[in-house]
């Protein structure tokens, strides 16, 4: 059973808190493109990260606002911080590397927040019925072509405000020669 894969690259979720701090008193983020997932959208705001190492300058942020902010990045955008950002489920943020965030109105310091994406699969329920699995399982997927090969402890998140996609880190990603929208099979 074959399903769409898209490449994640690093960005930033932002809490309302925030973005009042980092874009200024009241500010609205400007949407400037839905993503695949229903409701989620690319924003036109950028912010800069600054680690104990280096800067990741220009990281995009997308909405809508989160309870906490997370910050997704590569291993390698890992090693420019000078960080290590553990391989996370998003949300799980406990004890992760924090950094400050620049914007264009201010700074925050984040205590934690820092994590590698997990590769996971969104699906809605009726997906996951098809495909035999359910919320939080964990599954192996095989991508084909040159550089073909097999993501193991993929997980499966079931809600019915999903659309079915896998995301993975565009590191990954790149070592497998995977394309936006290019399909994949679920293997279990």
């Amino acid at each position: 059973m074959k399903l769409p894969i898209a490449l994640s690259n690093r960005h930033i979720h932002l809490s309302e808190e925030h973005i009042k701090v980092l874009f200024g008193e009241g500010y609205e983020l400007t949407k400037l493109k839905d993503l695949s997932q229903p409701g989620q959208y690319a924003c036109e705001e950028k912010v800069d990260i600054v680690g104990p190492k280096g800067t990741l300058k220009g990281v995009r942020v997308l909405g809508p606002a989160r309870s906490k902010t997370q910050v997704e990045i590569s291993l390698s955008d890992g090693f420019k911080l000078g960080v290590v950002p553990p391989v996370r489920d998003s949300g799980d943020l406990a004890g992760s590397p924090g950094a400050k965030i620049v914007g264009p109105k201010g700074e925050v310091e984040i205590e934690e927040g820092i994590i590698a994406a997990a590769r996971h699969i969104h699906m809605h329920p009726d997906d996951a019925e098809k495909f035999g699995v359910k919320d939080k399982d964990r599954v192996k997927i095989k991508v084909e072509g040159e550089r073909g090969l097999i993501f193991d402890k993929v997980l499966v998140r079931v809600s019915p405000k999903y659309a079915l996609e896998m995301h993975v880190d565009i590191e990954e990603g790149n070592a497998a020669g995977v394309k936006n929208g290019m399909m994949v099979e679920l293997i279990k």
